[in-house]
């Protein structure tokens, strides 16, 4: 008996020290920061979670197919950690995923584990504007991937993301900024990345060549508030026009995924192609641009993407592969009103650039998001109807597409 109370009387003492530790945070501002007495480290704790029911319904009767399905799942669920090492220069951002959807397939090329580790990755700004990243996070690909996806004002990414963006990388990235005119707010923004061209988590020899990563950004009118080029929706209800232009170049050497570093593996099953795989010199190129103003906010995303195979037939005949190459648009325009509601629209198209391998597609989305403490807590549901175009003989399969989503972060 003695032993239980002592155990609680020491639960109720944690509770009260953690109660008294997380008051000094406000909502949405990481769960628990703490800075060393020399300043010589810092560390904040935050964590994520969505919650996400999305439904369909086939607009074509498919014989032997159901006419439509529903499911409930967390989308998302992280803990992510971020600071600085021995100087304020020297920062890191670590983030490791626990859903299921985070943390992908086991195979061989993961040691048979889960992809855990989404970011793990050093930022150190060893001259004037100009900033060294190394190790794991994301390649500066289209916009909407770099943005967060606790940052969103759809439920999720658009058709033309998943598609076609380059996500996380193994590497390095050099970063560089130069703010021009007697105003100082023209901003250029550079950056070069290196990386091992096959995707996060891989711990064997990299079978294809290296990925290079180029893009450039232009502000006109300055920086956007609380950086928000790269967050969705006007949440700060810019006073004055805000505009970013930008494009990327990507090229990877020899890859062996169907989406560059992305996608499946293409592996070539005939006994005498000595490394088991099909590799592919594959191009992608993206141009996108953000424009905020009193609550109104539209981006605009074009993404191409080619190869110089994009077919590839094992010399026997008994293995295939292809690159998924083509072209996607992506226009969204949104409005948040005063009490916090957004309303928004969104238009995706893709293009396969062989029509015989797909099918093109068009989608046509309707938002609807409340912010209750901006992107910290909210819920957003939107609607898409989904469009096909019989273009490789393949049977269209158009269907309607709905979901609903509450997003927390600390």
């Amino acid at each position: 008996m003695k032993k239980s109370l002592l155990v609680v009387a020491l639960l109720m003492l944690s509770a009260v020290s953690f109660g008294q530790d997380t008051v000094s945070t406000k909502f949405g501002k990481g769960l628990y920061n703490v800075v060393s007495k020399d300043g010589s480290w810092s560390m904040k704790f935050g964590l994520r979670v969505q919650s996400l029911y999305a439904g369909e319904n086939r607009i074509n009767d498919v014989e032997g197919v159901m006419p439509g399905t529903s499911s409930f799942l967390i989308r998302r669920s992280r803990l992510k950690f971020g600071g600085h090492i021995f100087s304020p220069k020297l920062k890191y951002k670590i983030e490791l995923g626990l859903s299921n959807k985070d943390l992908g397939k086991a195979d061989a090329t993961t040691n048979q584990a889960p992809k855990m580790i989404l970011d793990a990755v050093l930022k150190w700004n060893f001259y004037e504007n100009f900033v060294l990243w190394a190790g794991q996070t994301k390649l500066p690909g289209n916009r909407e991937r770099v943005i967060s996806s606790a940052n969103m004002e759809f439920v999720d990414r658009s058709m033309l993301n998943s598609y076609f963006n380059i996500d996380r990388d193994m590497g390095m990235q050099l970063h560089h900024r130069t703010v021009l005119g007697k105003s100082k707010k023209f901003t250029i923004r550079e950056i070069f990345s290196v990386s091992q061209g096959e995707g996060r988590n891989l711990v064997q020899n990299n079978y294809g060549g290296l990925q290079y990563t180029g893009r450039i950004e232009i502000l006109p009118f300055g920086k956007f508030a609380s950086k928000g080029d790269y967050i969705g929706g006007d949440m700060k209800r810019e006073e004055t026009p805000k505009l970013s232009l930008a494009a990327t170049y990507d090229f990877n050497d020899r890859a062996v995924k169907t989406r560059s570093n992305q996608g499946s593996y293409m592996v070539d099953d005939f006994a005498g192609n000595t490394d088991g795989h099909f590799n592919s010199n594959i191009t992608t190129i993206f141009a996108d641009m953000m424009f905020k103003y009193k609550g109104f906010a539209v981006m605009g995303e074009y993404a191409n993407r080619n190869a110089d195979v994009i077919n590839h037939f094992s010399a026997d005949s008994t293995s295939s592969a292809s690159v998924m190459a083509g072209s996607s648009l992506n226009f969204s325009l949104s409005y948040l009103m005063k009490n916090n509601w957004q309303v928004a629209a969104r238009y995706t198209s893709y293009t396969p650039h062989l029509d015989y391998i797909d099918n093109g597609e068009q989608r046509y989305t309707f938002g609807v998001s409340k912010y209750v403490v901006g992107h910290s807590l909210k819920v957003q549901a939107d609607v898409t109807y989904k469009m096909e175009d019989d273009r490789a003989g393949i049977l269209t399969d158009d269907k309607l597409l709905y979901r609903l989503q509450i997003d927390f972060h600390f």
